[in-house]
């Protein structure tokens, strides 16, 4: 008979730019501990289906400040009171970093060209067009961020429990390294 998991921390939050393996590192976390997962770019995509607006094409700038500011207050709410959930998004880490109980991961990939490559092979799009799709989007959600939030580096390693670099780590090390970092040991649900 197997112990039941008690985990360190009550949330983990992941982060990470473009193509860096966030939603892989999610997909595998949700196998082993059946948490309940939330997207945050699967919420905005929504949105901009529902007011017709295509990211790749105009980016973040398109949604309104308001827009932003009730992603960020249902954000604040969900890191303060839930349990169990594996929360994606860009500026989660960020979000959560006062949070002592929240584990905060930071997955980076060291080889930009790498990105590049996953974002052409993912999206069936030409390597100048990820380039710039990511460049462009990338840039204007910093500009954005740093007009609502002040002039942080969003991503600077302080604000991280774990930092994973993803082009020297697999799939399975990356997941392996966060469930380390929880305690986990095979243990129950």
């Amino acid at each position: 008979m197997s112990k039941t998991f008690l985990p360190k921390y009550r949330l983990i939050t992941i982060s990470g730019k473009i193509a860096v393996g966030t939603t892989t590192l999610t997909k595998n976390l949700i196998l082993v501990l059946g948490w309940k997962h939330i997207n945050i770019g699967a919420i905005q995509r929504e949105y901009d289906r529902q007011h017709q607006l295509h990211e790749n094409k105009i980016g973040a700038l398109s949604r309104t400040d308001d827009h932003e500011k009730e992603i960020d207050a249902m954000t604040e709410q969900m890191l303060k009171t839930e349990k169990k959930i594996i929360y994606e998004a860009w500026l989660a880490g960020f979000f959560a970093r006062t949070h002592k109980d929240i584990l905060k991961v930071l997955l980076i990939c060291s080889h930009d060209e790498i990105r590049v490559d996953r974002v052409a092979n993912r999206d069936n799009v030409t390597v100048k067009q990820a380039k710039h799709w990511i460049k462009q989007r990338e840039n204007e959600n910093t500009t954005k961020w740093k007009k609502l939030y002040g002039n942080y580096d969003f991503w600077s390693h302080q604000y991280f429990d774990l930092v994973i670099d993803t082009y020297e780590s697999g799939q399975l090390e990356t997941v392996g390294k966060v469930l380390d970092k929880i305690g986990y040991k095979g243990q129950s649900k």
